[in-house]
């Protein structure tokens, strides 16, 4: 039997507030693609960490949008190794809103968001050299 990968569960985080020009539909929505371009910049730090090189992003096996994401929230990004073969590493995602704006309250009224509110979630196959 061959010992665990040291590299597996390695996980790392970003966090990043949603201008309002990242909003493009009704209600302040942001698109979904904005999640997916988050998880690209995690999975590149996530490879680093891990490999010592950027990597590249195969493709992704599953998306799920859960809930919505929009203008004066803060996203917390996470990335997991969750499998490592030769030059293929697995990667679980989730992106979840820790702070979300509270227009109803004040202008630049927010609030902490407990617990956090996961609106995407996504696993996918990286390559590095």
């Amino acid at each position: 039997m061959s010992e665990r990968d040291p590299r597996l569960g390695t996980v790392v985080v970003h966090r990043r507030y949603v201008h309002h020009g990242d909003a493009h539909y009704g209600g302040q929505l942001v698109d979904g693609a904005y999640s997916l371009k988050l998880f690209g910049d995690v999975a590149t730090e996530l490879c680093v960490r891990t490999d010592g090189d950027e990597g590249l992003f195969a493709g992704y096996d599953e998306v799920r949008f859960l809930d919505a994401v929009r203008a004066g929230d803060v996203l917390e990004v996470v990335a997991e190794l969750t499998r490592v073969g030769r030059r293929s590493r697995g990667v679980r995602f989730e992106a979840r809103v820790v702070c979300r704006a509270a227009p109803e309250v004040s202008p630049s009224a927010s609030r902490v968001l407990e617990p956090p509110l996961v609106v995407t979630t996504a696993t996918g196959t990286v390559v590095v050299p």
